[in-house]
C-alpha cells in the first residue's frame, strides 16, 4: 500500500479536482437540490482524500470518484428517507389516519374477488410467496426479475390486497347485520402474512 508523501496533496489535486464540475452536475441532477449536492460533493471529496492512499496512480480516477459518489448518494438517500418532513397537508393527515383491522368475517368468494382486483404483476408474486410459499430467490428465478423487485411487488401487493379486503369487509359488515359468521382460515393466513411483513 503506497504511503502519503509530501506531494500527495498535489497528486490529489492533479487527479481528482479536474472531475469536480462533472461530479457536481451529476450530484445536482440526482439530489434535485443544489445545496444538498454541495454537501454531497463535500462528503465525496472528503472520502476521496481520506482514501487517496488506496488509489492506484494511472487508473481511472473519474470512475473511482463516481463510485464514491454512488455510495455517498445511497447513504444520503437512506438518511433523507428516514427523516421526511410531513407537513400539514391533507395528504399527510391521510397517511397518518388509522385504518381499522379487517374483520375475520369474509367468505372465500369475497377474498378471491379482492385478490382478483390486485394488478396481475403483484397478484402473481403474492400467490407464489404467500400461497405457494416459494422463497424470494425462487420467485425471482421463476419470473426472471431481480429479487429486490420480488420484495417490492410483494410489499405493494400485500398493501393493495389489505386495502381491498378492508373495503370489502366494511361493505359486508354494513350488509351483514344478522350475525352470520364465517371464520375463514384463508383470511387468517393472509392477515398473518401481512402483519409479519
Amino acid at each position: 500500500m503506497p504511503t502519503f508523501n509530501k506531494n500527495s496533496a498535489e497528486d490529489f489535486e492533479a487527479e481528482a479536482l479536474p472531475h469536480l464540475s462533472e461530479l457536481f452536475r451529476t450530484a445536482v441532477r440526482l439530489t434535485e437540490n443544489r445545496a444538498e449536492a454541495e454537501d454531497l460533493m463535500q462528503e465525496v471529496y472528503t472520502q476521496a482524500w481520506k482514501s487517496f492512499h488506496c488509489f492506484e496512480p494511472g487508473t481511472n480516477c473519474r470512475a473511482w470518484l463516481f463510485k464514491i459518489l454512488s455510495y455517498k448518494l445511497k447513504h444520503y438517500c437512506c438518511k433523507k428517507s428516514r427523516f421526511k418532513y410531513v407537513g400539514n397537508s391533507e395528504k399527510a393527515l391521510e397517511a397518518l389516519a388509522y385504518e381499522p383491522p379487517v374483520p375475520e368475517r369474509l367468505s372465500n368468494a369475497e377474498i378471491l374477488s379482492s385478490l382478483e382486483r390486485v394488478p396481475l404483476c403483484y397478484r402473481h408474486v403474492l400467490l407464489l410467496a404467500d400461497v405457494e410459499e416459494f422463497s424470494y430467490k425462487e420467485i425471482a428465478a421463476m419470473l426472471v426479475i431481480p429479487m429486490g423487485t420480488v420484495m417490492s411487488r410483494l410489499s405493494r401487493g400485500r398493501k393493495l390486497l389489505r386495502t381491498e379486503l378492508s373495503r370489502v369487509a366494511k361493505e359486508s359488515c354494513e350488509y351483514e347485520k344478522n350475525g352470520r359468521k364465517e371464520s375463514m382460515g384463508v383470511l387468517r393466513f393472509l392477515l398473518g402474512r401481512f402483519k409479519a411483513a
